[in-house]
């Protein structure tokens, strides 16, 4: 996820309710400026005045949002309520229908869910943008003119302005219209980054949406454009006024150091944002360009990351052999193949909670990095046909437990439905599962709700992030396609699932779609796949439709390739019965894997104990295991697989191996 180096203006609070507050709150939040006005010459403050505008960007026309209850608008203040605009910053007039705004300010309208910013006098005239003139990122400025510009006298500048006079910030402080506060021109700080130029610093207040205003001294001219607030302290920052008026004409230039991370491993990459591309456009044609060299650079830098260490990525290298030569892990909630400090892969999923939806469904979820991980069991009362093929009812289900809540004033309210998403479609990843991919727009706060849902027996199996509208859709979508191929998860479910979830054929993975199960009920149960055959009747266990059915995938070298595939299969009488019927395929130890991997292959090579065929006790039940097959040479086989049955209470070994023997009778080793 690309993240900005030195970042010091106002955004948004991550996580499933943080983002949604981020213009909206902002707005929400405003209040009066206590500060008093300076004053200047009174000649002067017309000028001022005309010449400075708020930077503003349309409401959404419409919610496609449902809510528990009405939106209690009538608790915003009024200003706020009956605006059909957001105040986002301040503009001023430098020259003949040349405006200046920070570059920051105009970024809130690239991809935007609002629309395109515009300029708005103090009478509440909106003008709309013409064209873009000149930009500069790094900078952080932007010139532009209007399609149908006020006539108004610019204001005057000073390229060479002196250190330790009185200045005045004027800007749209708070998104409450603009104002005028005074303060000193205190030093000069270099740029962070390379030192390619300095900021005036200035005590001056400055409030979220002073950005983009003009700085100006005791005789109205502007010496700086007002940029960001210093965290810590009251003294604010402005680019020269010199800097825009030297950049190159009809250019847009993009230049900044940026840091690249991924989720599953603790490497950074560090790289410039850098480009250009001619000039004047139309906003349009402005932000399609921007976008298309910023989601580049996203696209360059997570090539570069996964490509820094290819032979330790996973399932590459040392540190992955104990996922690749273990045992599978049989959890339906999905989890994350991650590198710890040591440089070992293993999985993690957080800490995970459960809520119930009503008529046996429940959503578990958690948090991994900087997506939520979500597992749905489908409640008895949707078909699997509907809740594969509704686009809407996934996330419906997911708000029932895992509520949104929208900030109007000093209340929250839930948000019962997104509504249809604006984007459906099918991504395929390295392993051939195929993941839907969903998004909703939340146009009240600009985001957008990202899911990538993997349909499984039981429901779905999911991840979910919120991006800020614009270049972090992008950058959020890529990492989610490739964060796919580190997902790790069993697919569970009863019977009757399995039934209905292998008629949806083009939802399958290719792993599934080699797998036939033939299952009647009260009579047989058949397992088949280019690997493993087995079929047992009743006699064994109970066959009917609640009996459940875990395939545990596992990622494992076959034939000197990494495959995703079944490792294990696990069978119950019932979701609430402990009679299990288990195969399990276990592969022989990489060269070089810790003795205690060795070990337990040498036991299983021996047919010692617990696969000896031999009953034994624990946990008030009973066990019997054994080697059902191998692969490869008899005396140093590649992969074995054993065969186990389990039921409550102590049973005599008779009665346990008579099971076992039901369960080898039709076992069937076919992998090559």
């Amino acid at each position: 996820m690309a993240r900005g180096s030195t970042e010091k203006r106002a955004r948004g609070g991550d996580g499933w309710r943080g983002w949604l507050g981020r213009l909206a709150l902002l707005a929400l939040a405003a209040g009066p400026a206590h500060a008093a006005a300076a004053v200047l010459d009174p000649a002067v403050l017309p000028q001022v005045q005309a010449a400075t505008f708020e930077v503003v960007v349309p409401k959404p026309a419409s919610d496609p949002l449902s809510y528990e209850k009405p939106l209690p608008l009538e608790l915003l203040p009024y200003q706020f309520r009956t605006d059909k605009y957001f105040s986002i910053g301040t503009a001023f007039a430098l020259g003949d229908d040349r405006y200046v705004t920070a570059a920051h300010v105009l970024d809130v309208g690239i991809g935007s869910l609002l629309g395109e910013p515009a300029l708005r006098d103090a009478s509440g005239q909106v003008y709309a943008i013409d064209k873009i003139l000149e930009f500069s990122q790094q900078r952080d400025f932007v010139v532009f003119s209007l399609a149908h510009p006020p006539k108004v006298k610019p204001l005057p500048v000073d390229a060479a302005p002196a250190l330790n006079q009185a200045v005045y910030a004027v800007g749209n402080a708070l998104g409450t219209g603009v104002v005028i506060r005074d303060g000193l021109y205190t030093s000069n700080t270099p740029e962070e980054q390379d030192g390619r130029w300095k900021w005036i610093r200035f005590s001056a207040a400055a409030s979220p949406g002073n950005s983009g205003g003009p700085l100006l001294d005791k005789d109205g001219k502007v010496i700086g454009v007002v940029l960001m607030k210093s965290a810590n302290e009251n003294l604010n920052y402005a680019l020269p006024i010199a800097e825009v008026l030297k950049a190159p004409a009809n250019t847009a230039v993009l230049d900044q150091r940026r840091s690249y991370q991924f989720d599953v491993f603790d490497a950074t990459q560090v790289d410039d944002v850098k480009g250009q591309f001619a000039l004047p456009k139309s906003f349009a044609e402005f932000g399609a360009a921007y976008l298309g060299l910023v989601d580049g650079y996203s696209d360059s830098q997570l090539g570069a990351l996964l490509a820094k260490d290819p032979e330790h990525l996973f399932p590459h290298g040392s540190g992955s052999n104990r996922l690749l030569y273990g045992q599978a892990y049989l959890n339906g909630f999905p989890s994350l193949v991650m590198r710890d400090s040591d440089g070992d892969w293993g999985i993690s999923h957080g800490s995970v909670d459960r809520q119930n939806l009503p008529h046996n469904g429940y959503v578990e979820r958690s948090h991994v990095g900087h997506q939520g991980l979500f597992h749905l069991r489908r409640p008895d009362d949707v078909t699997a046909d509907r809740l594969y093929h509704d686009p809407q009812l996934l996330m419906d289900l997911i708000l029932k437990v895992a509520p949104l809540q929208r900030p109007v004033a000093t209340e929250q309210i839930k948000i019962t439905s997104l509504g249809k998403p604006q984007q459906d479609t099918v991504y395929t990843d390295g392993y051939h599962r195929r993941w839907q991919v969903r998004s909703w727009p939340l146009a009240y706060s600009d985001t957008v709700l990202i899911c990538f849902a993997l349909p499984v027996p039981d429901g779905y199996a999911a991840m979910v992030r919120f991006a800020k509208a614009g270049p972090q859709v992008h950058d959020s979508t890529i990492d989610l396609k490739a964060l796919t191929d580190f997902v790790y998860l069993s697919y569970d479910g009863t019977l009757a699932q399995w039934r209905d979830f292998l008629k949806q054929d083009a939802l399958l993975p290719d792993a599934l779609r080699a797998v036939t199960l033939d299952v009647d009920y009260g009579k047989r149960l058949a397992y088949r796949s280019p690997r493993l055959a087995f079929a047992y009747t009743p006699a064994l266990q109970a066959i009917q439709p609640d009996s459940g059915l875990t395939l545990g995938f596992s990622y494992f070298v076959d034939h000197g390739k990494v495959v995703w595939d079944v490792a294990q299969v696990l069978a119950k009488a019932s979701v609430h019965d402990s009679d299990v019927v288990r195969l399990n395929r276990l592969a022989r130890p990489a060269d070089g894997m810790d003795d205690n991997f060795r070990s337990e292959w040498d036991k299983l090579r021996r047919r010692e104990h617990p696969v000896d065929g031999v009953a034994f006790n624990g946990d008030d039940a009973t066990m019997i295991d054994t080697i059902g097959g191998s692969v490869g040479p008899k005396d140093d086989p590649g992969v074995i697989y054993t065969a186990a049955y389990a039921t409550k209470g102590n049973q005599p070994q008779a009665a346990m191996k008579a099971k076992l023997d039901l369960l080898l009778k039709d076992l069937e080793i076919r992998e090559r």
